[in-house]
């Protein structure tokens, strides 16, 4: 069995509220094996034979919209891969800037690799308070104000990306990692 993070989109925002249990039950619902939810914003860790992410992506999405009446955007990564994440290895030279007050780390997670044309159009928009770098399937966003004061949001991202996003702190990442790794 292979161990699994969902980030879910659209979940205890914008009126649409899950509780997490009930979220939990869903999953176990759908077959997948000790499922846990971490912190109220739609992180599920599970487990599941299946090896075809995307399969499992559109299974997850199907049974949500059933259940709970609306689309839920789903962006899945092994652990092993999220342990990756976790690194942020794109902003290693950039280490200083997040230890600054004020400053953090976002990871936008995507379904695909934007393509080079894309993360141009995106890097273009950068400020000296927000920097972006891709890596994979990840957008990584360094922003040196607090969030509420950002020019970007994630309707911004996917306007400018042209595809669905899903944006965690890497604070929240890592502690995934930490917790069920």
């Amino acid at each position: 069995m292979a161990r699994y993070a969902a980030f879910l989109r659209a979940i205890n925002v914008g009126g649409h509220n899950v509780k997490m249990e009930h979220l939990r039950s869903l999953f176990e619902e759908m077959g997948f094996s000790d499922v846990k939810t971490f912190i109220a914003s739609g992180n599920v860790i599970f487990n599941s034979n299946g090896e075809d992410v995307t399969a499992l992506e559109h299974k997850i999405e199907k049974s949500l919209k059933e259940a709970l009446g609306y689309s839920v955007a789903v962006f899945i990564r092994s652990i092993d891969e999220l342990k990756e994440i976790a690194e942020c290895r794109p902003l290693m030279d950039k280490r200083a800037d997040v230890e600054t007050e004020g400053s953090s780390i976002y990871i936008g997670f995507l379904k695909d690799d934007p393509g080079e044309s894309v993360k141009k159009k995106l890097i273009a928009l950068q400020t000296e308070n927000e920097e972006f770098r891709f890596s994979g399937k990840e957008l990584y966003w360094l922003c040196r104000v607090k969030f509420s004061e950002s020019l970007f949001s994630g309707p911004l991202l996917e306007k400018t990306l042209g595809m669905q996003i899903t944006v965690r702190n890497l604070t929240t990442v890592k502690k995934m990692v930490s917790k069920f790794s």
